[in-house]
Order: C-alpha cells, then sequence, then structure tokens
C-alpha cells in the first residue's frame, strides 16, 4: 500500500482513480447539497483518494473543501495528506478562535466538535465550501454540521457504510452508496496482505448486550480477565505467534492490564496502551512498537482508526464484538502490505469470524446501507453460534491422556442419551457415564490419587462442552441449573477418581506405598 510520510505526494493506484473519475460523474448535474457515501476498505487509501478529489474539486470548480474528522491525530495526518497533494489547508482545532473571510486556505481540515461551536457563534463563515468530505462517515456526531452546510456537496468516506447509531441510518444522511473495490479483490491485486485466520470457540453466554447493541465494558472485563481466558490467549499467541510483531484488542482496560501482566510474567515483550494514557507516554510506546521486530501492544479503544503501523504481522481480537465496522477495523491493522508481507494472522477470540464472516468475504454493502435494521437483527447470536460449537481436545492436552486410545476419549452426548432412553434409564445415567469415562482417563494416564485430580482440572473445557450438550436435551433447563451440574459433576468426578483406585487396590503416593495401577480400562 502506499507509503504515507508526510507531505509526499501520491501515485495513485488504478483502482482509486477509476473511483475518483466515478465519484466526480457522480457529482456531474446534481443539486449543489446532492451527499454520496463512498465505502472502501480499510488499507484501500481512502485518504489519498480524496485528497486527490479535494485537489481536482477545487481545480475545476473554484471552491473550497472542508475535510471532518473525529480526531485530532486524523486532522494532522490530513492536512499532511492534502499538502502532498499540493492543496493549501490548514487545520481549524481549538487554537484557532476566528477565520477571516478573505484567507489564502483552499481547504480546511476540523474537528466536528470545535467547527460546531465556531459555527454557532458565528465566529466563521463557510458559504463559500464547494464540498464538504466526512472522514469515517459512519460516525454521528457529523450530522450536527450538515445544516451550516446546505449549499454544499458532500461525501462521506467510510469502510463499513453502517451507522454507529442505528436510529440514524446512513440511508437518510447520504442519497446513494458507492462501493469501491472489495478486499478480496485489493488482496488478489497485491495491495492488501492476506489474512490467515484461527478461530476459538468461545463461552460468551455471560456477556451482556448494552444501550449501543455492542456488549458491556464490565461483562466482557468479568469474562476475558478469568483464569482460562487469560491462558487461552497466553497459549494461542505462543501457538500462532510467539515472537511476530502483535497487537491484542481488548473491550475493557481491566482484561488489558490483565493481558500486560500475563505475558509479561512470561518474559515476553509487551505494552499497555489506552485512551487515558498520556500522550508522551503514548508516543514512546509507539516509538517502541515500530522499533521492537517481536513487540506485543494490547490496546483498548484507541488504535483502531487513525493508526498505522504496516509492519504488524498479528492481530488477536481478545473480546468479542456485535459492532460490523469495529470487526473490520480490528484486522484492518494488520492488512498493510510490504515487500516480504503477503500474509497476516488473525487470532479471533470471541466467535466474531463466526457472527460476521470472514475478513475477506464478499458483503453486500448496498443491503447494509438501505436495510441497516434488517442486517443487524440477522446477525447471528451467541446461542446460535455456540450450538455449533464442538469441542476437540488440544494437542498438548491430549499427549497429556496418551495412554487412552482415541475412542476412550470421544463421548457421544447425544449418542448416549439416546441410548440411555432405549434402555429406559433415567437422563442422569449419560452424566454418570461421562463422569466414569474422565474418571478412567485420568487414572490410566497418572500414577496418584492427587495426580489424576490434579490431571482433573485440565479437564473443565470438556465437562463445560458435555454438561451444554446435555442440558439441551433437558427440557427447560436455566443457567442456574447448568452452573450446578458442571459443579456437581467436577465433585464426582473427584470422588469417583477416588473409588477407582480403591477398586483397583492403588494406594495413594502420600502413603509411601509403592504405587501399581491396572491399566486397563475399569
Amino acid at each position: 500500500m502506499q507509503a504515507e510520510e508526510e507531505g509526499e505526494r501520491k501515485e495513485l493506484y488504478s483502482y482509486q482513480q477509476e473511483d475518483i473519475d466515478k465519484i466526480f460523474e457522480k457529482f456531474e448535474g446534481k443539486a449543489d447539497n446532492y451527499h454520496l457515501l463512498y465505502q472502501l476498505p480499510t488499507g484501500g487509501g481512502k485518504t489519498v483518494i480524496f485528497s486527490e478529489i479535494a485537489r481536482r474539486f477545487i481545480e475545476k470548480y473554484k471552491r473550497k473543501v472542508l475535510v471532518l474528522t473525529h480526531r485530532i491525530e486524523l486532522s494532522k495526518q490530513t492536512s499532511q495528506m492534502l499538502k502532498g497533494f499540493g492543496v493549501k489547508n490548514t487545520v481549524i482545532d481549538s487554537n484557532v478562535k476566528e477565520l477571516p473571510y478573505d484567507n489564502d486556505y483552499e481547504c480546511y481540515v476540523a474537528m466536528v466538535e470545535t467547527l460546531n461551536n465556531r459555527l454557532k457563534d458565528k465566529k466563521f463563515h463557510m458559504d463559500y465550501v464547494g464540498l464538504v468530505i466526512v472522514d469515517e462517515a459512519h460516525y454521528n456526531s457529523f450530522r450536527k454540521l450538515f445544516t451550516y452546510f446546505k449549499n454544499s456537496l458532500f461525501l462521506g468516506v467510510t469502510a463499513t457504510p453502517l451507522s454507529s447509531n442505528i436510529e440514524l441510518p446512513m440511508h437518510e444522511t447520504y442519497d446513494e452508496l458507492m462501493v469501491g473495490e472489495p478486499i478480496k479483490s485489493l488482496i488478489n491485486q497485491g495491495f492488501l496482505a492476506n489474512a490467515v485466520m484461527y478461530g476459538y470457540d468461545v463461552e460468551l453466554t455471560s456477556l451482556k448486550l448494552g444501550i449501543n447493541g455492542d456488549y458491556t465494558v464490565a461483562s466482557s472485563d468479568e469474562l476475558y480477565s478469568r483464569v482460562n481466558m487469560q491462558d487461552l490467549l497466553l497459549q494461542t499467541y505462543v501457538a500462532r505467534s510467539h515472537g511476530k510483531k502483535t497487537l491484542i484488542f481488548n473491550n475493557g482496560i481491566n482484561t488489558s492490564l490483565y493481558v500486560y501482566e500475563t505475558f509479561r510474567a512470561a518474559g515476553l515483550p509487551i505494552r499497555h496502551l489506552d485512551n487515558k494514557t498520556p500522550d508522551l507516554e503514548r508516543k514512546k510506546i509507539l516509538t517502541w512498537f515500530k522499533k521492537t521486530p517481536d513487540a506485543i501492544l494490547t490496546s483498548v479503544s484507541i488504535l483502531t482508526t487513525g493508526f498505522d503501523e504496516p509492519t504488524v504481522e498479528t492481530i488477536i481480537l481478545n473480546r468479542a464484538t456485535r459492532s460490523l465496522t469495529l470487526y473490520f477495523q480490528m484486522i484492518g491493522r494488520g492488512s498493510r502490505k510490504l515487500p516480504l508481507k503477503d500474509y497476516f494472522t488473525v487470532i479471533d477470540l470471541g466467535n466474531n469470524a463466526q457472527r460476521f464472516g470472514l475478513w475477506s468475504d464478499p458483503v453486500d454493502w448496498q443491503y447494509i446501507f438501505k436495510n441497516p435494521d434488517q442486517f443487524l437483527e440477522n446477525i447471528r447470536s451467541d446461542s446460535e453460534i455456540e450450538s455449533y460449537h464442538v469441542y476437540v481436545m488440544p494437542d498438548e492436552l491430549r499427549e497429556k491422556f496418551a495412554k487412552s486410545a482415541d475412542e476412550d476419549v470421544r463421548f457421544d452426548v447425544d449418542e448416549e442419551f439416546r441410548l440411555s432412553a432405549d434402555r429406559k434409564e433415567k437422563p442422569k445415567a449419560v452424566i454418570d457415564k461421562s463422569i466414569h469415562q474422565h474418571a478412567v482417563m485420568c487414572i490410566i494416564n497418572t500414577d496418584s490419587i492427587s495426580l489424576a485430580r490434579k490431571l482433573s482440572k485440565e479437564l473443565d473445557p470438556d465437562i463445560e462442552y458435555r454438561v451444554k450438550q446435555y442440558s439441551k436435551l433437558l427440557s427447560k433447563t436455566t443457567k442456574n441449573y447448568r452452573e450446578w451440574l458442571v459443579e456437581d459433576y467436577k465433585n464426582r468426578l473427584n470422588i469417583m477418581i477416588g473409588r477407582l483406585f480403591i477398586k483397583y487396590q492403588v494406594f495413594d503416593d502420600e502413603e509411601d506405598e509403592p504405587v501399581e495401577i491396572n491399566k486397563d480400562n475399569g
């Protein structure tokens, strides 16, 4: 992808030039208040495109251009890009109190709140602006300014034409949507790196939805701060990304701090960053991240937009989200192409790909633009997603049960439930048989009761999966009952391990007696 050094003129790629031509064709003959929305994937070079649009519009129509952003960092980056295209511009920030009518600037770059305050105070007069470009147009804070530019053309630019506020759909703000080059095409043409995605099934039933339609920070912190989730994160990093420059996205600051401590304790090079990190410290961290080949950065709400580090090799989604925009923004941070970077890794610990599809899958943006309510209503629920989850024992855990044959590790709850019903047994016979199997697995792969019970704790994911499958076959089970079943299962498993050792006359290793065990399944 084009480098974005400050003030450097960029050569346009063919698809960028073609889209620019199409946009100007859309503008021809339209009313002054025509609003066009343009979709282009993250990494497609939208800043390059609208900078050339600004240059060409000023040259063709002899009218000024305004670019709206929602963050000061984006304003500065945009201003430098415009300068590279020969567009004389200025950033309207909190230090700019007045703007003379006869100023020499061809273009203004402004944050929404700052400009809104100046326009309300009538410090600025912008009736001479012919084109308003809205960067990250899916944010709704821009709408408050539209009334000041009733005689201006509007061009909204976004990677995901889905409003961040369902009450303010984008089709009510923009007259039409123009869809740019899709992700798969940009990959095939060598403009974006391809994502190699690894998904891990996660139980998300404890997560709660907030008023914005996404999972709450509190419920996410509670889930992702748990020891088993931190262990899963560390294991997946070591297995898939060890030694690679890695970005970890979290939903809460507490989770990110837990991640920082977990990785630091493992001796890994990691830093934490969130929106409360002081500017000076943030710059130091980002400089360290850029210069350190195996750097790990765990973050919250800070690097999804306006952050461009092409050397990122792995993206870890250590969170679940129901925001399509956020899903694409997070993965897009790793998609920048380099001469020796054709692929990047994505580790999904929030069932996100199961919810939205793979990052490079085709998306019907026109449908989403015109029917946002239907799209949101049809996003797969967690219960539906998890109904397809099948527990597969990880290879490293399977090695600890190496003395057990494959058929002695597998357990088909559905089949056992059917067989139990045929035999006129009570449903709990299925759980009894499962507990017995787990107990035998632990016994024949260890040499003492204490080691067998210790090993049984590593079966927790398998136990939870079997209980979940069992609960589905019962009628009207509650969450509390399912949680009780899991705890009861674990308690009975401990007891069963003790009974089987006694049955086979095995001595506990704490009794200073030689330990022998019949390795045949009993």
